[in-house]
């Protein structure tokens, strides 16, 4: 299974990201292991979805980092 989430971090921005692992990624967050979040903790799991194939997966995350994706988040996720 593989998991796309969105973080909730300092500012209210929103980060979008996939992982095979779930929690172990969301403690890596947490722990400031992950360059592009270290500095914007704390961070709150504000949303996720499970996914059968990893191919699946990315393909939603890129979707929800363009234009539309944003506005789709914004308006159905989050």
């Amino acid at each position: 299974m593989y998991y796309v989430y969105l973080l909730k971090l300092k500012g209210n921005s929103i980060y979008t990201g996939s992982t095979p692992i779930l929690k172990d990624r969301l403690k890596r967050h947490q722990n400031g292991l992950v360059e592009s979040t270290k500095n914007l903790r704390p961070i709150k799991l504000v949303w996720y979805c499970e996914f059968n194939g990893r191919l699946e997966a990315l393909r939603f995350e890129r979707y929800l980092k363009t234009g539309s994706g944003q506005a789709f988040r914004n308006k159905r996720l989050i």
